[in-house]
């Protein structure tokens, strides 16, 4: 009989599907002809009767199998044989058309299609003991198989939970080990992680906070709502925190396929004990991790997910809206503006981002803030489309300078959509890279934009590229060695004279030297470089060289 021990699927109880369609049943070629919907339910024991009142016999979840003998001969008795099994909650009713029926009888058919109660004919002999002996083999095989997975899914958690793991590597185990898609929410419904498993996070998020308050909370681990997720709570210092959700695949094709049954609409496969296992493992463990981790999971949520945007790591656009959105981010008729805020003191951001992240919530601005650095802050705001973009990032800049002055902020122009995103941060970046400490501003802001890059900021920014080192030492380095060797100050003639557009005499005057003096000073200058300053080509490349000197030496 070894052929026909062909398992159902680990992790989830044996069901009539299932057993219609191993070997031994799928001989007889079994026909559903009614209940199809419910041939997801599980199997608990197999039953062999021709008695006319076998449900007194029953405890529920038996699969029963008759060859039809002692079915009643009047309509009301077929009915109440029906009512009975299914009140005692008989998984299907099997019956052999060889002996006493070829066909299923119209009143048996009715009454189980009454009560939902799968109904499966039998067209050729099928050895009941033989099934038996499979089935009962295989759901004995089933438990111990269950109580070893079980041992491992414990033995799992309790090392995340010894290894201090955060809610990502807990509900990254937890998908893992159920294969079903699971989100970590807070008390207001933002699903602050999310790891998918068999869908995408579009699929799972999309319009999340309207589903998950349809979803009615749980004081322990159990299936709510419409959508049928598994729900569990998720507690800190002794009071509800938020819960982490179990869902359904929501394509509806993670559920096993049968060949022998009509065409019908895929459905999820139920959850079963080992899944109620595990989400409860992973909801204590999350209890504990939230009392180990001193970072607020809502402000670790920020972060991941501005790095995500920022560095372009979703799978695609409609994931990055599905949870940008289900963190509570508006992202239809929407701008958005990156900002960045380098903070001079290391040991100081993380005070200012908490203080950032408290100001902007308490305001109602929609916003993400997190830290993408050491001593960097960022900050995705999302505005109407009519709101001055600049007037918000000033709102911003100023709540940054109150608690740590010196910061340096930084705007990227505004993003149309979410997909644009990482174009302001990367223009916030560039702004940053050109921007000294102390650069000065105008007087009426407080942060730098792409605007104020000049040939000074952007010789700033590329100060660490050797074509630039190379370009100034080209240019200036027979200067700078004279001065060095003859104490001369050369360089600074060359200065004044470009600054002052070519002009000696003002030249001069701002040296506070004579003409001559000056003409024989830059006579010299064109000796040592092999320059005509007369030539306005060669003072522009003399004044870039001068202003690239400047910033490599952080003047």
């Amino acid at each position: 009989m070894s052929e026909n021990r062909d398992p159902g699927p680990a992790g989830r109880p044996l069901t009539v599907a299932d057993v219609l369609a191993l070997p031994v049943v799928a001989d007889g070629d079994p026909r559903v002809v009614t209940g199809v919907e419910h041939v997801d339910r599980p199997v608990r024991w197999v039953h062999i009767t021709e008695l006319t009142d076998p449900a007194s016999f029953l405890k529920g979840g038996e699969l029963v199998l008759t060859t039809g003998m002692p079915l009643p001969d009047d309509t009301s008795g077929v009915r109440r044989y029906v009512d009975e099994l299914a009140a005692v909650g008989a998984a299907a009713l099997v019956i052999e058309l060889v002996r006493r029926y070829h066909r299923p009888p119209d009143a048996l058919v009715d009454a189980c299609r009454a009560r939902g109660l799968p109904l499966v004919t039998l067209a050729k002999d099928v050895n009941f003991l033989e099934v038996t002996q499979v089935v009962h083999a295989l759901l004995l095989g089933n438990q111990a198989d269950a109580m070893r997975r079980t041992q491992r899914v414990h033995e799992a958690f309790t090392a995340l939970t010894l290894r201090g793991a955060g809610p990502e590597d807990v509900l990254r185990a937890a998908a893992e080990m159920s294969g079903r898609t699971v989100v970590l929410e807070n008390l207001v419904h933002r699903a602050l992680v999310c790891e998918p498993s068999g869908s995408t996070a579009e699929a799972a998020l999309t319009d999340w906070e309207r589903r998950s308050r349809s979803t009615p909370a749980a004081d322990r681990a159990g299936i709510r709502g419409p959508e049928g997720w598994l729900v569990a709570p998720v507690e800190y210092q002794g009071e509800t925190w938020g819960r982490v959700a179990m869902l359904h695949d929501p394509s509806g094709t993670s559920g096993p396929s049968y060949t022998f049954a009509p065409a019908r609409t895929a459905v999820p496969p139920p959850f079963g004990p080992e899944d109620v296992t595990v989400l409860e493992r992973t909801a204590m463990a999350l209890t504990i991790a939230r009392l180990t981790h001193p970072t607020p999971w809502e402000r670790a949520a920020h972060r991941n997910a501005l790095r995500d945007l920022a560095e372009q790591r979703h799978h695609s656009p409609a994931d990055a809206r599905a949870r940008v959105a289900a963190l509570g981010l508006p992202t239809e008729h929407t701008r958005f503006v990156a900002v960045l805020a380098d903070v001079p003191a290391e040991s100081e951001t993380a005070r200012t981002e908490a203080r950032l992240s408290e100001e902007l919530d308490a305001s109602g601005a929609p916003a993400l803030v997190g830290l993408l650095g050491p001593s960097r802050i960022g900050v995705l705001l999302a505005l109407r489309p009519s709101q001055p973009w600049r007037q918000a990032v000033e709102r911003v800049s100023r709540t940054v300078l109150d608690p740590a002055p010196g910061t340096t902020v930084s705007a990227g122009s505004p993003a149309g959509d979410l997909a644009d995103v990482a174009r302001s941060f990367r223009e916030a970046a560039r702004v940053a890279e050109a921007t000294e400490p102390g650069q000065l501003l105008p007087p009426d802001r407080s942060f730098h934009e792409r605007s104020d890059i000049g040939l000074r900021r952007l010789l700033f920014a590329l100060r660490d590229d050797t074509r630039v080192q190379e370009y100034a030492e080209r240019q200036l380095g027979r200067l700078l060695d004279h001065d060095a060797r003859h104490g001369t100050g050369l360089l600074a003639t060359l200065r004044g004279y470009l600054d002052a557009a070519g002009n000696k005499t003002v030249a001069a005057r701002a040296a506070g030297v004579s003409r001559e003096t000056v003409y024989q000073r830059l006579h010299t200058i064109e000796r040592l470089l092999g320059r005509d300053l007369e030539s306005g080509e060669q003072r522009t490349e003399l004044h870039v060289a001068l202003q690239a000197l400047d910033a490599l030496r952080g003047r």
